[in-house]
């Protein structure tokens, strides 16, 4: 399994970074053992002193494909839920400011939280799904996919470019604005529309 991931999906989340807004997408990945396990505790990494969420939509690969064509793009992906990608902000900063590599602030173990899917049907709205972060019961983000730069199915073609895409993989497809700092005792949780899908406490 790849865990492919999209950064300064969202305008407002690259503005508020301090980030250029990109003209094509811009791709990490994540190793597989970044996805958190069902039922295993979180633990705020001892190497960073801000622990930031990123609340996004997240996409379940289900065919396996190469130089997909925009237009035949939805045939490879048949779930989607909320997902988060813990940042340790502070550690991506240093690495970005000597211009090296930042796959320890992204890629650690347990980095990437998934929630449970549900099925993408051919009549499912994909311009309108709003999403929402919840952290101690209070809003922290919301989103919604109408405002992406990069649509689910440029995304898949874009990446099926570069590397092949195979059943199973997971795309997490960018952060709105909001992202924001946790700390031990928070509990966080993610909807999408009023359905909550995924729930995790930080110990």
């Amino acid at each position: 399994m790849k865990i492919f991931c999209i950064g300064r999906n969202y305008g407002e989340h690259a503005k508020e970074l301090g980030n250029e807004v990109p003209d094509e997408p811009i791709i990490f990945m994540k190793p597989k053992s970044a996805v958190i396990q069902s039922h295993t505790p979180f633990y705020y990494p001892e190497f960073t002193n801000e622990l930031n969420y990123e609340c996004e939509l997240v996409l379940r690969i289900s065919k396996n494909g190469k130089y997909i064509q925009e237009k035949h793009a939805s045939n490879y992906y048949n779930g989607m839920t909320v997902g988060i990608d813990f940042t340790a902000r502070d550690i991506q900063n240093e690495l970005k400011a000597k211009g090296l590599p930042w796959e320890k602030a992204k890629s650690f173990d347990n980095s990437a939280a998934v929630g449970k899917f549900i099925e993408v049907t051919p009549d499912f709205n994909k311009k309108k799904i709003n999403f929402s972060l919840e952290k101690n019961k209070e809003v922290v983000q919301k989103g919604i996919s109408d405002d992406m730069l990069f649509s689910f199915d440029h995304i898949v073609a874009n990446i099926s470019n570069y590397f092949s895409i195979n059943i199973g993989d997971l795309i997490f497809t960018g952060t709105p604005a909001g992202v924001g700092e946790c700390v031990v005792g928070d509990f966080l949780e993610a909807f999408i529309e009023k359905q909550s899908l995924l729930t995790l406490e930080i110990k």
